[in-house]
């Protein structure tokens, strides 16, 4: 199961993700008309909650956790809502128990307290990958969901690869809800415009127009790192940028080598972007700090396409988007889900709420509105914006990479380690402390010699 993103690459694409494209001209699948005759009952009274024969009605309260409080985000989680009351139960009572803070540190934290005290909600979300695997299958706390997804056919519209990353020893623990991409640059058109400069692609554009933006009083790139997460994926970026999805992959291996010169250079091109950001980047969130883009201080920021769904909850429409500088023909990717666990309340609620966020509908009503596009091959691609379709066509064609800062490449010992090494550097700069911190924290992981 360790690192299996990373082989989201020509073979597993092949076989699975190729599928997306094709496969997204809409209509039902077999698997989804299953999930939906298995859902109708439930409007009725009678719950769709895996179990054969008569089952008494769902009711009773469902907890959802997850750190999904902004714009895009919120508004896509209550659309998940909505359909529940349809597709399960108009009866059962959603509880939205929600913790603030992009990336999910502090929800966390809260989540983890809870489960270790046996006092866990119905659902939560989590990162597939490491997140999931390290921290509460191989520990025992999940359900294993292999006959659901048999009843629901899910084997046959989820790809391989991301089948292989939800799960552990052959068997799912969690449904995929959405596929997201970390190493996106988005602009303000107008600033762009105005200035007469075109989008950087490369890192050496990068520095060029970032001068040329810096000497005009306008910030040249907006950040917000009051959560950690923003600041070390600005640099998992820049180190794909610089390394290569190769190179990049060999980092979390043990085959790139971290005291190398390759990562020292990568690593002194992270600390010069530092050098155009906004002053105040440690007391705003992603958020905010795309707010800086919108009113045109500021003219780019680096973040995963989450902020797309920001922007649709504010209006904002004159924005564009490239891979992040150096990164084209590369996917930086993770993904949310939303498992079973062991001792959950209302059971069968839960189950039914799996069901929607795996169905065609949850994922086609979630998605556009989260800025993400469907783990499902069998989307509608006509019900998505022009960027996500985008994403859809970069995710069938594109080198797949785990994202570090989202709990896919590493583990969660080894991202505190790379996270507290971050927050550091971006306080003091010291390139040689950062690289040797990184280097300890692979070797803490029992991965680097």
């Amino acid at each position: 199961m360790i690192h299996r993103l990373r082989f989201l690459l020509p073979a597993a694409m092949a076989l699975g993700v190729l599928a997306l494209a094709s496969a997204c001209g809409g209509g039902v699948s077999s698997s989804d008309k299953t999930a939906t005759a298995a859902a109708k009952p439930a409007a009725t009274g009678t719950p769709a909650a895996g179990a054969t024969g008569t089952a008494a009605p769902l009711s009773g309260k469902l907890e959802i956790f997850s750190w999904w409080t902004t714009g895009g985000e919120a508004a896509g989680l209550q659309e998940l809502f909505k359909l529940y009351g349809t597709m399960c139960s108009p009866n059962v009572d959603i509880v939205n128990s929600t913790v603030a803070g992009g990336g999910g540190a502090a929800a966390r934290q809260v989540l983890t307290t809870r489960m270790l005290g046996n006092d866990p909600p119905g659902s939560f979300q989590v990162h597939m990958g490491h997140e999931l695997t390290d921290t509460w299958v191989t520990t025992n706390y999940m359900e294993s969901l292999d006959s659901l997804y048999t009843q629901q056919g899910w084997s046959n519209v989820f790809p391989k690869g991301v089948l292989d990353i939800v799960s552990y020893q052959g068997k799912p623990y969690a449904v995929p809800v959405n596929i997201h991409r970390a190493n996106v640059l988005w602009y303000n058109k107008s600033v762009f415009t105005a200035n007469n400069l075109q989008p950087p692609t490369t890192l050496d554009e990068f520095f060029t127009v970032a001068d040329a933006l810096k000497a005009k009083g306008i910030t040249p790139l907006a950040l917000g790192d009051v959560e950690a997460f923003a600041s070390v994926q600005l640099m998992e970026t820049t180190l794909l940028g610089k390394l290569g999805a190769t190179g990049y992959d060999g980092l979390w291996t043990g085959a790139t080598d971290w005291n190398s010169a390759q990562v020292t250079d990568a690593l002194t091109t992270y600390k010069k972007m530092l050098d155009y950001v906004n002053s105040d980047h440690s007391s705003l969130s992603w958020d905010q700090a795309n707010d800086l883009v919108i009113s045109g201080k500021a003219a780019m920021t680096i973040m995963g396409d989450w902020l797309e769904g920001d922007n649709k909850a504010k209006k904002f429409t004159d924005y564009g988007w490239l891979p992040s500088p150096g990164t084209a023909g590369m996917y930086d990717a993770l993904s949310d889900t939303f498992g079973l666990p062991k001792s959950a309340p209302n059971r069968d609620a839960v189950v039914c709420w799996l069901k929607v966020v795996g169905s065609k509908q949850g994922q086609e009503a979630f998605n556009p509105l989260k800025g993400s596009i469907c783990a499902r091959t069998d989307c509608d691609a006509s019900k998505f914006d022009a960027y996500l379709q985008s994403a859809m066509a970069d995710w069938k064609k594109d080198t797949i990479v785990p994202s570090l800062a989202h709990g896919a490449a590493v583990s969660q010992g080894w991202l505190t380690g790379v996270s507290d090494a971050v927050t550091a550097f971006v306080a003091d700069k010291n390139v040689a402390t950062l690289q040797s911190r990184l280097a300890d924290a692979c070797k803490g992981a029992k991965v680097c010699k």
